[in-house]
């Protein structure tokens, strides 16, 4: 197990999972692939739906499908691009990803599982996977476009969020992990890098990049942001749905003070003020705040806050409008 520090500054661990991997089939490696059918949205020459299903009537997508605009991100395995799908003229972000970078890291069957799980994903805070592509040396995502970006930076730029605003984040995303949670997928991977803000304000969810989709209920995987992982995880318990509603605990805190709880400058220091659940709040941290934040970081999974529980806490309640945070001029 080894901390490594990410573009953000975060420290990222890099584990690898033999077990998993072995279960996964390299997308990258496929000589063939089933098509994905275009989204309503993208296109404008849909054929019969009778053949729905059967794997007829499918067109595969490609890079000249597309008009590509200006950069929106750089990542450690590619960039994301604004795009049109020419026929339809509807805006994506395409998110084009280096095959030789994804050997390198053997993060493929990573991509394979985010693909699986967010193109089945349809929520208002959820960021829409429309389809994907590949060819000799890129695969590509066709991402659903959120024009305000990152929220990190936002958080970033402004040091912290006023509780109001911090709030309904919170209820954004808990209304988005209630609705995974029903379909059975876990995130394990939430903070600020991993939400985008849509035109209006509202939050989504974007990088499914470390979810799983567990029937079971039960993993044993270790995965995610050193600074949000729950205390089961780093001691490699098994655990369930609930390591989010830590991660929200972790979240809320962050929007609010500016920095995770558990920061410290040693890794070995930010496991062990994890463990024993050692935070402290500033004074102008209100007492409804620090309320939800000490019912969702608690060492015990099953003594956590659930997510019905957060959304009628009165905190969220008191400071949710039915409107979204609007763009402050």
């Amino acid at each position: 197990m080894e901390g490594k520090e990410n573009e953000n500054g975060r420290k990222q661990l890099m584990i690898k999972h033999n077990a998993e991997t072995m279960k996964q089939k390299d997308i990258l490696r496929q000589d063939s692939q089933e098509p994905l059918t275009k989204d309503k949205k993208l296109t404008s020459n849909s054929r019969d739906n009778s053949d729905k299903g059967k794997g007829k009537g499918m067109k595969k997508w490609k890079l000249e499908d597309f008009d590509i605009g200006r950069p929106l991100g750089r990542g450690k395995f590619g960039n994301v691009y604004l795009a049109r799908e020419k026929s339809s003229k509807f805006i994506v972000a395409l998110k084009v990803l280096f095959k030789s970078q994804l050997e390198n890291y053997g993060v493929e069957h990573q991509l394979r599982r985010e693909v699986e799980i967010q193109a089945h994903l349809r929520h208002p805070n959820i960021l829409r996977l429309y389809g994907y592509f590949y060819d000799d040396t890129r695969v590509y995502l066709i991402l659903e476009f959120a024009p305000r970006g990152e929220l990190y930076k936002e958080l970033k730029k402004e040091g912290k969020f006023d509780e109001r605003r911090a709030a309904v984040y919170i209820s954004q995303l808990s209304n988005a992990l209630k609705y995974c949670h029903s379909v059975k997928v876990i995130h394990r991977d939430i903070k600020p890098e991993n939400l985008l803000l849509a035109a209006n304000g509202d939050l989504k969810i974007a990088d499914f990049g470390w979810s799983v989709h567990a029937p079971s209920s039960r993993r044993a995987t270790l995965c995610g942001t050193l600074d949000y992982l729950p205390p089961e995880m780093i001691e490699n318990k098994t655990y369930d749905e609930k390591v989010d509603l830590w991660s929200l605990g972790v979240l809320c805190y962050e929007f609010l003070v500016g920095k995770p709880p558990f920061e410290s400058d040693k890794v070995q220091d930010t496991y062990r003020r994890i463990a024993r659940v050692d935070y402290t709040f500033p004074l102008h941290v209100s007492e409804g705040a620090r309320d939800l934040i000490a019912r969702l970081l608690k060492y015990n999974p099953a003594d956590r806050l659930p997510i019905d529980g957060i959304l009628q806490h009165p905190w969220i309640t008191s400071n949710t409008i039915k409107n979204p945070i609007q763009k402050q001029s």
